[in-house]
């Protein structure tokens, strides 16, 4: 599925400006630990995004790969992103202009899940001329599957931070 996003009107980009981006994100548990990574490519630079929460769900850290990739640059740049995410491909796609539309809500009338997260997409890809690509996940694409190996790795740190940290003072009732 290949989908360009034309959210620029008077911009002019040069072709030569374009980066690719490979984003993936990883949950553990779902809720979980989770991670996310964002490979960023132009030329023969290349740039890595990594983070994660200790909280999460896996289409949240989907969109943070996204989102962490598009806020990183300074400038407005044509862009190439890829991701094997579904949710974030027709989100941003098929769905996010009627989501504005209705307030953030959905064809049933509820509130939108991860609104606060696709309101900040919405605006990180405001400046750059995007092309939205999905790509088959664990299907042999070298950046996709490091992308999802670096997010797994940081779902992972995660999970043991959480199970070394212990219970908090207040879980046990001291505050």
């Amino acid at each position: 599925m290949n989908i360009a996003a034309d959210n620029t009107h008077s911009v002019v980009f040069n072709e030569e400006d374009r980066v690719t981006v490979y984003t993936d994100g990883s949950c553990i548990g779902n809720p979980g630990p989770g991670g996310y990574a964002a490979i960023l490519k132009r030329g023969s630079m290349r740039k890595v995004l990594a983070g994660g929460e200790l909280d999460t769900t896996n289409n949240q850290m989907e969109l943070m790969g996204a989102i962490v990739a598009l806020e990183s640059f300074t400038r407005p740049l044509p862009v190439t992103l890829f991701t094997d995410s579904h949710y974030v491909i027709q989100g941003i796609t098929l769905w996010i202009e009627d989501w504005k539309l209705t307030r953030w809500r959905g064809s049933k009338g509820k509130p939108v899940k991860n609104a606060d997260l696709w309101q900040r997409l919405d605006l990180a890809r405001q400046p750059h001329k995007v092309e939205w690509r999905w790509v088959r996940g664990h299907s042999g694409d070298p950046e996709n599957t490091r992308a999802d190996a670096l997010a797994h790795a940081e779902a992972e740190k995660r999970r043991k931070r959480a199970v070394t940290r212990g219970p908090s003072a207040a879980e046990f009732g001291f505050d």
